[in-house]
């Protein structure tokens, strides 16, 4: 396959994915391997929200939160893994431009939900073990939704600012993106405008959707270690910690793969590490998210059991 670099005098249209390998011989195993893992990953998610939607048990906030959770991951996986499979099954890795921003805009619009779903979630654990006596109240069905509608909105604001930004550099160099999906690091490092507004807008995106939200999770758990460990009951602070230990693994998973992909965005050159984090951000953190949650939490364990043998 021949990649082509316009001249500095031409616009880019479009742009080149070099995705993961170029051997022949990997590609129809890679096919496989992300094609399983994708199944894996949307059947996964949507068999705890069909048990959420079908157990009354289930029928709580923190459930509500993790069912709008496991849409958000298929959602994300969906946006990147579909067309990389197209890429091992073709020579074809072009990608036009406007399709790549569409890429970009989905992206940060599933993963920024996911962001401000995750310090929700951590709040509805804060005020069910450190405020029991008026969790009913603040954490109503009313409340519920509209923690994820707004969610959804600041989210929506950021991905639009971002695309919108971006949309207005130049590309009028190199149009190879070392990478199976578009995004803003690889964008940024193919501008031959300036990209010190993208950079600072980005900026204060990380803090407002990074660094805020790990601060309140952060103290959110703080309170709920020191409530768990004033319980007497053995009994009662391991069923308390089982109910917070998936969230917080998923939210180390998260909050760990989203540092390291934005972390070097000064960097000249896009290395392969960089795929592999992609891959762990995109493809593998939303596959193990519900093995993660039906793992730890007994209540989704009964719910899926009952479930898959017709009970």
């Amino acid at each position: 396959m021949e990649l082509r670099i316009p001249a500095n005098d031409s616009r880019v249209t479009q742009f080149v994915l070099l995705g993961l390998t170029d051997s022949p011989a990997l590609q129809p195993i890679l096919f496989v391997i992300f094609l399983l893992a994708y199944a894996a990953t949307v059947g996964g998610n949507f068999s705890i929200l069909a048990a959420i939607l079908t157990k009354p048990r289930l029928h709580y906030p923190m459930y509500f939160f993790l069912g709008n959770l496991s849409l958000l991951d298929v959602g994300c996986i969906t946006v990147t893994v579909p067309a990389m499979l197209r890429q091992f099954l073709s020579k074809e890795r072009s990608i036009p431009y406007r399709a790549c921003l569409s890429q970009l805009f989905f992206f940060h619009l599933l993963v920024g939900t996911d962001c401000f779903l995750l310090t929700v979630m951590a709040y509805d654990r804060y005020l069910a073990i450190c405020q029991p006596l008026t969790y009913s109240t603040r954490m109503s069905w009313g409340i519920q939704k509209a923690s994820v509608s707004m969610s959804g909105v600041f989210s929506f604001a950021h991905a639009v600012t971002q695309t919108v930004a971006l949309s207005s550099l130049n590309f009028c160099g190199s149009n190879v993106i070392n990478n199976f999906y578009c995004d803003l690091p690889q964008l940024f490092q193919l501008s031959c405008s300036s990209i010190q507004l993208n950079e600072q807008l980005l900026f204060l995106a990380a803090f407002f959707m990074g660094v805020a939200p790990f601060v309140l999770i952060t103290l959110s758990y703080a309170h709920v270690v020191a409530a768990v460990l004033r319980i007497r009951s053995a009994e009662g602070r391991k069923k308390a910690f089982s109910t917070c230990g998936s969230h917080l693994t998923v939210v180390s998973i998260f909050y760990g793969t989203g540092f390291f992909s934005y972390m070097k965005l000064g960097a000249v050159d896009a290395s392969d590490k960089d795929k592999g984090i992609g891959i762990f951000n995109t493809v593998i953190s939303p596959m193990l998210n519900p093995l993660i949650y039906s793992l730890r939490n007994p209540d989704v364990q009964g719910a899926l059991k009952k479930m898959l043998m017709g009970k």
